[in-house]
């Protein structure tokens, strides 16, 4: 039943466990509940998340069982204080879509409108891309978060990106990190900048983004489907604050090709995001979604991390992180 204030039954079963001996540890409890210790320490590290328990002020590393009428009420508060936020959000929602409704009522949404596009299937969008390359005239930038990228891409935008090139125009491309490892990708990303365009690479991005020359944009109508279609915006507003984004996501990646830069911690961009992301709360397979890695690959770098910081769990590795400068506290 505590599954309604956000315990998994696997949590849920080590806190009672923590409540029948409070002074058990995570041997103790590995060995009543028949368990592994890494099982163990993701349910105290999720138990930790959610307040129920609290790193000891006198013995360094141990998390101490906070009182249940305190921290199951402030859970249970927590819970109603959402639901009526929640139900409050519904009732504008239904307000907002009426008013738009109303608004408009006879704007046919298969045309498209002066400013936004929309294109569906895959032939369509590349299509569409060839056309406002071809009238590209200074500069395209794009992300390319989708990670490793196909043949069948890279097949395709060879030929165009010789012709932009060839015309003057200037490339710059950031991918994720992850495509460093990638054989296709670098051989790609090689051959790009043996012709002069640009790439680099970042731990994480937003969106999958094209911009032509400050006058369009191609961002996808599904984030997490590309091949759904796009969105061809030309809004001087919004094209304007996507070229922005992209100028300061460009200023913190790492040149494709050279080694990733380091800060004083010797941390690499992508260590620090996996810090940042983990001290989020994200489970380990929403961190390596965003990092486009495995999740095996992730829980190596975690280990790694932790062993570095002399943390025995991720709760302790976030407090150790934040405290040492590691990743931004929050205010």
């Amino acid at each position: 039943m505590l599954s309604l204030l956000g315990l998994g039954s696997a949590e849920e079963t080590v806190y009672r466990a923590i409540l029948e001996n409070p002074r058990h540890g995570v041997s103790e409890l590995s060995e009543k509940l028949g368990w592994p210790v890494p099982r163990i320490r993701d349910a105290l590290d999720e138990l930790a998340r959610l307040s129920l328990l609290r790193p000891s002020w006198e013995e360094p590393g141990v998390l101490r069982l906070v009182r249940p009428e305190v921290g199951l009420s402030a859970l249970l508060a927590r819970e109603e204080a959402a639901l009526l936020t929640r139900q409050q959000e519904i009732e504008q929602g239904r307000a907002a879509v009426a008013q738009v409704i109303a608004a408009y009522a006879d704007l046919n949404p298969a045309q498209p409108s002066e400013s936004a596009e929309s294109l569906f299937g895959i032939d369509t969008v590349r299509t569409r891309i060839e056309e406002l390359a071809l009238r590209c005239r200074h500069e395209l930038r794009g992300f390319e978060p989708q990670g490793s990228q196909t043949l069948a891409n890279i097949d395709a935008s060879r030929p165009l990106d010789r012709t932009l090139l060839e015309n003057g125009v200037r490339i710059r491309i950031v991918y994720l990190d992850s495509v460093r490892n990638d054989p296709h990708t670098l051989a790609y990303a090689t051959w790009l900048a043996e012709l002069g365009g640009q790439v680099r690479t970042v731990p994480t991005l937003p969106t999958r983004m094209i911009v032509f020359d400050r006058e369009a944009a191609l961002v996808p109508i599904d984030p997490g489907d590309s091949s759904v279609g796009a969105v061809l915006l030309r809004g001087a507003g919004v094209v304007t604050a996507l070229t922005a984004l992209f100028e300061q996501v460009w200023e913190r990646s790492d040149p494709f090709g050279e080694e990733p830069r380091r800060d004083e911690q010797g941390l690499s961009s992508q260590e620090r995001e996996v810090l940042r992301l983990l001290s989020m709360g994200l489970t380990d397979e929403a961190v390596a979604r965003k990092l486009d890695v495995s999740v095996r690959t992730l829980r190596r770098m975690t280990a790694e991390l932790m062993e570095r910081l002399g943390a025995r769990s991720r709760f302790q590795a976030g407090c150790l992180s934040a405290a040492r400068g590691w990743i931004p506290t929050r205010s």
